[in-house]
């Protein structure tokens, strides 16, 4: 079940990075927008930003979950050491939970990581679709222009993050198999 919910918080990481990704193209395309339907562009980009924000919620969930399979995994797995009658198989079996649990720990950490990245990302984004949404206007896409070297930079530092954890959470799903 751990690994399963591992997987499922990667893919969903996964999901996210291409959300945010895509949300970014958009904002990007905007912010050299030269005429056309603004209103349209708004909703396109109004949409992305949902998507991203649907896609961080997700993964905040399935870590979550991950979370709430760990702890009930090492408990029940401390509680069943001591039926063992073997003091050898007891102290393997302490030793293997111990690993296992280090390795978790810096798995779910490192998803938090990611995850906590994502939501300074949200805001700017969230800044710059409601701004855009009350200024439906060639100078409001012109201001934009300030503010898409930060989100670029932001948005780049979380898709790394969220690379760094993917990776980990592979990693931790083969050692368990």
């Amino acid at each position: 079940i751990l690994v399963d919910r591992v997987e499922e918080a990667r893919d969903a990481q996964q999901e996210s990075k291409e959300e945010f990704t895509s949300a970014l193209e958009e904002f990007s395309a905007l912010v050299s927008y030269e005429g056309g339907n603004l209103e349209e562009t708004y909703d396109t980009l109004n949409n992305k930003f949902k998507r991203s924000e649907n896609a961080a919620e997700d993964v905040r969930e399935r870590i979550d979950k991950i979370e709430s399979v760990g702890t009930d995994l090492f408990r029940e797995w401390e509680e069943e050491i001591a039926e063992y009658s073997s003091d050898k198989l007891r102290r393997q079996s302490r030793e293997a939970k111990a690993r296992t649990q280090e390795s978790y720990s810096i798995m779910v950490q490192k998803m938090r990581q990611a995850e906590s990245t994502m939501y300074p990302v949200l805001d700017l984004f969230r800044d710059q679709v409601l701004f855009l949404k009350h200024n439906l206007n060639a100078r409001a896409i012109a201001s934009l222009d300030t503010q898409a070297v930060e989100i670029k930079d932001q948005v780049q530092r979380l898709i790394e993050e969220m690379e760094e954890s993917i990776q980990m959470a592979d990693a931790f799903i083969t050692s368990m198999r």
